[in-house]
């Protein structure tokens, strides 16, 4: 049934936000499209209308769809239509996922889709931002159970001052980009990139952030209140039975309390739980069904591990709050690749991989923001056997997208620009062993890596994870570099990447309602703690960028040329270039200022790529001496093709000291023959004379003739009878007459005949 349209707006930070519903998409539990400034995104939420039988998570998912018409494109693909999300469309669909996922009610099982269509966007007012708002909007207004309405802005540091909801142009100036999603009380959800700013001017953002949130979420009650439906009814997944609970503690805390404190490894805890829930099972089978036993007894876990850590301040590995596991480094492991990082965190351990590349070899983009190409890629695996587990391999998924762009951004204001080091930079962290936080130890890899490369990057880059274990007492304690364990039962995954000098990324995610000031505070400061000894660690394994790049890595000569020589260098269609790299096997890339850059392992290959670029670049004079390829034959000649691009033509006379009729008989397709420039017509075409070189230097191709001796002065001769016959004009001087112009079939009509 239809709904009635309604609209809604509201000036947040200096920007004019439209919110609109019933419009479109009326069949929707909830629809919103969100206006600011000329970008527009429709946002639906669509609920199943019973939970799906056996699922022990909550089935949400969140799809960012990217439709390039918004932007006036056409998608690049052979079939010119969006397939699969890019990367940029994931990212910002897992911004809006780890935004409202914690608000759900608890045991809440109905499956839920929000779908976020970019309709328009203006290159100014950033989509991904108005897709989490428009998500919080549908949601209130929509009868889903909802424990929102949730908040979302970025914020830029432009000098000294904080900008909410910056522009495109504005964040290219900015030190900081920074998302902030939140509650009313609490801040849900942090993502930032930062040029290594402090932990006080990450807060300070972070609180106009929440001041920004706070207008947003009143505005979205205020919508809810006017528009909202009445939340519908669901059956929550079974809970875990409290007297069941508390027999299992009677009986066999100390036990499950052993399990949990005794030290060991992942794979040995693991064992010995597995091992104690058969047994609590056996114990309790003739009374309750094995389901009841299983939450009950991952309840008791969870139970005792909190105990542990807010009451005895104990940790799985007899670790201290704020201390880390054992740090190894190593660089240089494989012979063949550029560059190589391996960082080993406890049983958390990470190789990176590091590959040069020419700049011709940049990723090429085709989203809907303004960025058009990418010169430093960095991309994560995590393989089955890192958990010892077994799975099919396929493409990465949202969860390693992710971890990969915040390793590439954490590293990001530490790579050296295109000017400084002309290479593309591809890194792969390889995930060889996961127990908590790999994501970091891909940071801290990756910057062992590219030192190892010899990329020229100022400091190295370190990485830690910050856990929460909190009561509904208000109770809690951060954790140093949490494991798998306390990531899985703990309440807050606060990831901290950056340098001696500052933050370079933060991505924060939570499982309670919220967090606060106080907590964050605590958490940079101990991340700032465990960052110091981490980088003191990769420091003494390699303090500095090698000198030189990998004998394996593509060596860049940079050379500059006129720009109106750019065509002549890439000439029609890219035959001469093409040409040029087929020949030399090198990279060349040509930039619009008429920078060339030229790659290749290869030095000599450089030099001789080097060498045919300059040839071409240079005007061609009448005496120049050149060698060249013969390209073609013809009855009048031979084409000389003296440099790429640049050919002129040899007449048969000019073939040979001796005499021949046809250039067959001197020369052949392929031939290398030097030869000297003797004309250039007023048309640009290049005669040539390979005759000419073979006399000797001080040799005059005729002696000169003897002076005659003098004579006698006589009379001037009477002038002839008119009608008399004319006298004989001397004949002219032999000369080289240039070949005509070109047929339409391209070949060439022989010139006139020398001489009278």
């Amino acid at each position: 049934m239809s709904r009635e349209y309604r609209r809604f707006q509201c000036e947040v930070a200096g920007r004019l936000l439209t919110i609109e519903t019933g419009h479109v998409a009326e069949q929707a539990n909830g629809a919103v499209t969100v206006r600011m400034g000329d970008t527009v995104l429709l946002v639906t939420a669509c609920m199943s209308p019973a939970s799906r039988e056996g699922t022990d998570f909550f089935p949400l998912t969140v799809d960012y769809e990217e439709r390039l018409y918004a932007a006036g494109k056409i998608p690049g693909s052979f079939f010119r239509r969006e397939a699969r999300p890019s990367q940029e469309a994931i990212l910002a669909a897992r911004l809006t996922d780890r935004a409202i996922r914690p608000l759900f009610p608890k045991g809440f099982r109905n499956e839920v889709q929000i779908i976020a269509t970019v309709l328009s966007v203006d290159m100014e007012h950033q989509p991904d931002i108005l897709a989490g708002i428009g998500a919080s909007a549908a949601l209130a207004i929509s009868d889903i159970p909802f424990d929102g309405p949730v908040g979302m802005c970025r914020v830029a540091v432009i000098g000294d001052h904080v900008v909410p909801l910056p522009s495109y142009s504005q964040l290219k100036e900015s030190v900081l980009d920074l998302a902030v999603a939140s509650v009313e009380d609490a801040v849900v959800m942090l993502e930032a990139g930062a040029k290594e700013v402090s932990e006080d001017v990450f807060l300070q953002a972070v609180r106009t952030g929440h001041e920004v949130n706070r207008v947003l979420i009143a505005f979205i009650q205020e919508m809810a209140q006017a528009v909202g439906r009445p939340k519908a009814p669901y059956i929550p997944a079974p809970s875990p039975d409290p007297a069941l609970v508390h027999e299992i503690l009677a009986r066999f805390e100390a036990q499950v309390r052993h399990a949990v404190f005794s030290g060991a490894e992942k794979g040995e805890r693991v064992a010995a739980l597995d091992a104690l829930q058969k047994e609590v099972s056996t114990a309790f089978q003739e009374r309750f069904t094995p389901e009841q036993i299983g939450l009950a007894f991952h309840e008791a876990v969870r139970t005792v591990f909190r105990k542990g850590v807010l009451e005895e301040g104990r940790r799985p590995d007899g670790r201290g709050p704020r201390e880390l596991r054992p740090i190894t480094c190593q660089v240089g492991l494989l012979p063949r690749t550029h560059g190589t990082g391996l960082f080993r965190r406890g049983q958390t351990q990470v190789l990176t991989i590091t590959t040069l590349g020419s700049l011709g070899e940049r990723q090429e983009l085709d989203t809907l923001s303004p960025e058009e190409t990418k010169r430093y890629i960095h991309h994560y695996n995590f393989p089955p056997y890192s958990t010892g587990e077994v799975r099919r391999i396929g493409s990465p998924g949202r969860r390693e997208i992710g971890h990969g762009a915040l390793a590439e951004r954490a590293l990001l204001p530490l790579i050296p620009s295109e000017e400084e080091f002309p290479y593309t930079i591809r890194l792969v962290s390889e995930v060889m062993s996961s127990n908590g936080s790999t994501s970091m130890a891909s940071v801290c890899g990756s910057s062992l890596s590219l030192m190892d490369a010899g990329v020229p990057i100022p400091r190295h880059v370190a990485g830690i994870a910050i856990g929460l274990v909190s009561d509904d007492k208000g109770r809690y304690q951060v954790l140093t570099d949490i494991q798998g364990l306390e990531d899985h039962e703990g309440d807050m995954d606060f990831k901290v990447a950056g340098t001696e000098r500052g933050l370079t990324a933060v991505q924060m995610d939570v499982k309670i309602r919220g967090v606060g000031e106080a907590i964050l505070r605590q958490a940079l400061e101990q991340a700032r703690e465990a960052r110091v000894i981490i980088l003191e660690k990769m420091t003494a394994t390699i303090a500095q960028p090698r000198p030189t790049v990998s004998p394996y890595a593509p060596k860049v000569l940079r050379m500059t040329i006129p720009v109106d020589k750019i065509g002549a260098l890439i000439g029609p269609g890219g035959k001469t270039i093409r040409s040029i790299i087929e020949q030399t096997k090198t990279t060349i890339d040509v930039e619009d200022d008429g920078t060339v850059l030229i790659g290749s392992p290869d030095p000599e290959a450089l030099e001789r790529a080097r060498a045919v670029i300059a040839n071409i670049i240079q005007e061609v004079k009448v005496g120049g001496i050149y060698t060249g390829r013969v390209t073609r034959l013809a009855p009048f000649g031979a084409f000389v093709e003296i440099f790429p691009g640049k050919e002129g033509l040899v007449p048969v006379a000019e073939l040979s000291e001796r005499r021949i009729s046809r250039p067959e008989e001197e020369v052949k397709v392929g031939d290398e023959i030097t030869v000297v420039v003797t004309e250039i017509d007023r048309l640009g075409r290049i005669n040539l004379s390979r005759k000419a070189l073979f006399r000797p230097p001080d040799t005059p191709a005729e002696p000169p003739p003897r002076p005659a001796p003098p004579s006698p002065r006589r009379p001037s001769p009477p002038p002839r009878p008119a009608g008399g016959p004319p006298s004989r004009p001397s004949p002219p001087a032999p000369r080289i007459t240039p070949p005509s112009p070109p047929r339409r079939d391209g070949g060439w009509r022989p010139g006139p005949r020398r001489g009278p």
